[in-house]
């Protein structure tokens, strides 16, 4: 196959994915904008005003980073394993099966579809957040890098899941159960200097804790762990996501029966 061919391949998959979002933006777009925006207005605006500052910033200041991470975090993972699932539903993944296109084009194709949706919300948040807070940014190359890898890695979770799940109901439990849980817990609110030393120590085992204050220093200048391991563990994270999720469609689990 040709790299005309394999381009052709991908630049369709990716069309599609971006077409199928933005034909229901009312359901893929704006609620995490909505969403966003209360979290602006309660914590940031109400709460915020009664909790003072927070590392030397406003509590305003300090939760945007996390906010703008929780969006693509979410946008990202769920785009993919909506958009996969629903093709294994409709078996409409039988047509990608059978053509001549490697595992990895299909895989960049969708992983491209929720990179563009997550990046797509992070930048309406950001939008958002300059209207409440006046944002400006510290390092522009950490915090586009950041975003970016993460936006990647969680389109690769979500591919996985969408690999695993049996019914629409399995592409829901790993969100809920997992993160969620990750993602309040990862410092979106608080800095982690504010827990015992026990618990600081616990929560450097949530990757998405790093990933939010790599994002934070890019912002904001300032972090409460060292960002140089927050892109390892992205990294490390991302290349063990894509063998795990290239050897998973190589074996067509989930997908052949």
């Amino acid at each position: 196959m040709s790299n005309t061919v394999r381009y052709t391949a991908y630049k369709t998959i990716v069309t599609r994915e971006i077409t199928r979002f933005m034909r229901i933006w009312p359901q893929t777009i704006l609620p995490p904008a909505i969403t966003m925006s209360l979290y602006f207005i309660i914590f940031g605006s109400l709460i915020g005003k009664r909790i003072g500052t927070m590392d030397g910033f406003s509590y305003m200041e300090f939760i945007v980073p996390g906010l703008i991470m929780m969006s693509v975090i979410t946008s990202s993972y769920a785009n993919v394993v909506s958009s996969f699932f629903s093709m294994k539903f409709q078996h409409s993944i039988e047509e990608i099966l059978i053509a001549p296109v490697p595992n990895y084009v299909i895989l960049a194709g969708f992983v491209s579809g929720g990179v563009a949706r997550g990046l797509l919300v992070g930048l309406i948040v950001t939008i958002i957040s300059i209207i409440f807070t006046g944002l400006s940014i510290d390092n522009y190359l950490i915090t586009s890098s950041v975003i970016l890898m993460t936006a990647i890695l969680f389109s690769l979770a979500g591919m996985i899941n969408a690999v695993f799940a049996r019914n629409f109901d399995d592409i829901s439990i790993i969100p809920t159960f997992v993160l969620t849980p990750l993602t309040y817990l990862g410092g979106v609110f608080y800095s982690i200097k504010l827990l015992p030393e026990f618990w600081q120590n616990v929560s450097l085992s949530n990757p998405i804790l790093h990933m939010v204050n790599a994002f934070r220093y890019g912002v904001l200048g300032q972090s409460d762990l060292n960002i140089s391991y927050a892109f390892i563990i992205i990294f490390g994270f991302i290349i063990v996501l894509v063998a795990c999720t290239l050897y998973l469609l190589k074996k067509g689990v989930g997908i052949r029966s």
